[in-house]
């Protein structure tokens, strides 16, 4: 028997990643998605996809979407409540595994187990301990297809973002950036591949940099605050 299991999805590599293993995993059954959204500007949190786009990402892959709304700045208290209240909908409908595309950053697993936990839900990381280059060569030789949406600016420069994703740019990445981008080096929008019933048609639209303001637990956790963003049109 299958567990029923949905992804958490972010629009980007690892999630598609994460998905494409799980489909080939009879012990899960992904039958939703689930994507946080900022509630001012109606987009992907970090990858700042629009929301048209992920809902006809989704549709191109065949899944439903779960959409969590929050709102820019939320503190970890509020969060903590609203992803709660989320997951009791979601076990309410009887789900029981709660997936990610997770695959070394250790402290962000076991905070998800624990607060999974609380709720009885059993978390899943098909990509766990899985080397970052091998793992980001199996996207492409498997059909992947995607195009960066947003870098880091501390690591990568404006000539990095609105780049489609192949073997030339993992060539260009500084030997200190993760291939898969796992420290948030860059994020992703996946558009065709085989988790995919058709491509995702989209247009590339101009790139900015985005600083955002720190707070208090951003400058206690070093956290980087400026972004090269490419905006992407349905």
């Amino acid at each position: 028997m299958s567990h029923k299991t949905f992804l958490n999805w972010s629009t980007g590599k690892d999630s598609a990643m994460a998905l494409y293993r799980l489909q080939q995993d009879p012990t899960y059954k992904v039958e939703k998605l689930l994507t946080t959204l900022n509630q001012e500007d109606s987009r992907v949190s970090m990858h700042g996809t629009r929301k048209e786009l992920l809902l006809k990402q989704v549709q191109c892959i065949g899944l439903p979407v779960s959409i969590l709304d929050l709102q820019k700045g939320i503190s970890l208290p509020d969060y903590e409540m609203a992803l709660h209240n989320k997951l009791l909908a979601l076990k309410d409908q009887g789900y029981t595994h709660s997936a990610f595309g997770d695959i070394f950053l250790e402290d962000l697993k076991q905070y998800k187990e624990a607060k999974l936990a609380t709720i009885g839900f059993k978390a899943v990381f098909p990509l766990w301990n899985k080397d970052s280059y091998s793992l980001m060569t199996e996207f492409l030789d498997v059909g992947f297809k995607a195009i960066s949406v947003c870098v880091n600016s501390e690591v990568l420069d404006q000539t990095m973002v609105g780049r489609v994703i192949d073997k030339e740019f993992l060539k260009m990445l500084p030997k200190e950036v993760d291939p898969c981008g796992e420290n948030g080096e860059f994020h992703t929008f996946v558009y065709d591949g085989p988790i995919f019933n058709k491509p995702v048609d989209f247009q590339i639209g101009e790139k900015r940099l985005v600083t955002f303001g720190k707070s208090e637990e951003a400058e206690k956790m070093d956290w980087d605050s400026s972004f090269w963003y490419c905006d992407i049109y349905p």
